[in-house]
């Protein structure tokens, strides 16, 4: 199984626009959003599931896409990484998972899945890490497949 973390691209502070749910991206955050889902439009195979917070600026993230998604108030900001793990099935699931949301819970999933002494890392905003699942040995692996940032596609 694959499953992609990607973070919401740069928003207006908070404040600034209205709730936190309401925030919008910058006009810098449409740009690494769409340069983001180009490339990962190019990698990502028919048939994955996509799963976002249903907060505004993680929705705006995930229409660059252009593919078909669902909302998923257990990630929304703040949500433990075994209730985004829980929507995304991992690692029993079969395919590919791409799921939009926010920080810190991207962080603390990655840093959960790869078995990190840190209880979170930074995701940049924009960013994705792809990971996938493998038994080997009689155990289950986690691995980087891709980490990819809104400046570097």
């Amino acid at each position: 199984m694959d499953l992609i973390l990607w973070r919401h691209a740069e928003a207006h502070e908070p404040g600034a626009h209205g709730t936190d749910l309401e925030r919008e991206l910058t006009a810098r955050g449409h740009k690494q959003a769409s340069r983001v889902a180009a490339w990962l439009d190019r990698q990502l195979p028919d048939g994955a599931r996509i799963f976002a917070s249903p907060a505004q600026r993680t929705v705006q993230t995930v229409d660059a896409l252009g593919r078909k998604y669902k909302l998923r108030n257990e990630l929304l900001p703040d949500a433990a990484p075994a209730e985004l793990l829980e929507v995304a099935q991992w690692p029993q699931g079969r395919g590919t998972v791409l799921v939009v949301g926010h920080q810190p819970t991207l962080g603390q999933t990655v840093a959960q899945l790869l078995g990190l002494s840190a209880p979170e890392l930074a995701l940049r905003k924009g960013a994705l890490w792809w990971l996938r699942t493998r038994e080997r040995d009689g155990q289950h692996q986690t691995i980087v497949v891709a980490v990819q940032g809104p400046d570097t596609v």
